[in-house]
């Protein structure tokens, strides 16, 4: 098995119900994770087209409020497994913890989808603390 595990986390100066205005929006992830430029949803299936113009189809698997988390598999060929979730946790007032990780087959897509998720929460920390 080719599989590998990746996790990054940020804290944000602001709730965690902010936060997730950006996030539990499937169709505003080109707002924050960079290289992502339009999103489409139909049902459960959210369509991400990246700026080299490749788009990539993805499940999600769960959109849960109350728990602050987010989860979507990737279908695609060089995919075999994919499930990747992003987690939020109240930690002050207007503070929270954001987590993104990934478990993925072939291991390298976890490293690659683990590295732009972590550059995703920081460029997301960066727009929601700016405003």
């Amino acid at each position: 098995m080719d599989r590998a595990s990746v996790r990054r986390h940020v804290i944000i100066e602001a709730s965690a119900k902010e936060v997730w205005n950006f996030v539990g929006d499937p169709v505003r992830i080109q707002e924050w994770f960079p290289g992502i430029i339009r999103s489409t949803l139909e049902g459960n299936l959210r369509t991400i087209t990246t700026n080299s113009g490749i788009s990539i189809t993805e499940e999600i698997v769960t959109n849960d409020p109350l728990q602050h988390r987010f989860q979507y598999k990737i279908n695609a060929p060089f995919v075999v497994e994919h499930l990747s979730t992003i987690d939020l946790f109240q930690i002050g007032d207007d503070r929270c913890l954001i987590a993104y990780s990934v478990d993925a087959d072939p291991s390298t897509m976890a490293l690659v989808i683990g590295a732009a998720g972590g550059n995703a929460l920081h460029n997301l920390k960066t727009i929601v603390e700016r405003n």
